[in-house]
C-alpha cells in the first residue's frame, strides 16, 4: 500500500504533498500497470474524471495533462 494516495476533494498526495498523482505515484503505477499500458490509461482516466467533479476551477487542459499527459 502507498503512502501517496490522493486526499480527495483537493486531489493532492497524501504522502509528499504534491499535486496527486505525484512523482513518486507516477512511478509506482507505471510499476504496478507494466504489463498492462491500456489498463493504466483507463485507470488514470476514471481518476481524471472524480478529479474534474471536485477541481472544477482547474482547466481542463491542465486536468489532462496532470491525469493521462504523462500515461504512455
Amino acid at each position: 500500500m502507498t503512502a501517496h494516495g490522493p486526499v480527495l476533494l483537493i486531489w493532492s498526495c497524501g504522502g509528499c504533498g504534491s499535486p496527486w498523482p505525484c512523482p513518486t505515484r507516477k512511478r509506482e503505477l507505471r510499476a504496478e500497470f507494466d504489463n498492462a499500458p491500456g489498463s493504466l490509461a483507463l485507470y488514470m482516466g476514471a481518476q481524471l474524471v472524480r478529479a474534474a467533479e471536485d477541481l472544477v476551477w482547474v482547466p481542463a487542459g491542465g486536468l489532462h495533462r496532470r491525469f493521462l499527459g504523462w500515461v504512455r
